[in-house]
């Protein structure tokens, strides 16, 4: 099966010490968990977390993902997810160098 999941993240939550320098770029591994049977208040499926580093028992939580699509519904475009979800134009992508790292 088929999803489209839509990933929301704070970036001011990210912790600097898990970039990592790649051959192409700066690198930050994220897990997810996702839930296709349920969803919460938010009707987010699932959270995303820093990957656990060895002998952590629990990441910090960074953000949500949502399933928005699944291959037996109709795909949306991203601008009408967007704009169903309420989320204002000023919000969809940050294309400055606002980001904290």
């Amino acid at each position: 099966m088929k999803v489209g999941i839509e990933l929301r993240i704070d970036v001011t939550k990210i912790d600097k010490e898990r970039i990592y320098v790649g051959q192409k770029g700066k690198y930050l591994t994220m897990t997810t968990f996702v839930d296709l049977d349920n969803v919460d208040q938010y009707e987010n499926n699932g959270m995303i977390t820093h990957k656990n580093k060895e002998g952590e028992d629990r990441a910090p939580i960074l953000g949500n993902s949502k399933v928005f699509w699944k291959d037996q519904q109709s795909q949306q475009s991203p601008q009408q997810n967007n704009q169903q979800n309420g989320i204002p134009p000023s919000d969809r992508y940050i294309g400055d160098d606002s980001v904290p790292f």
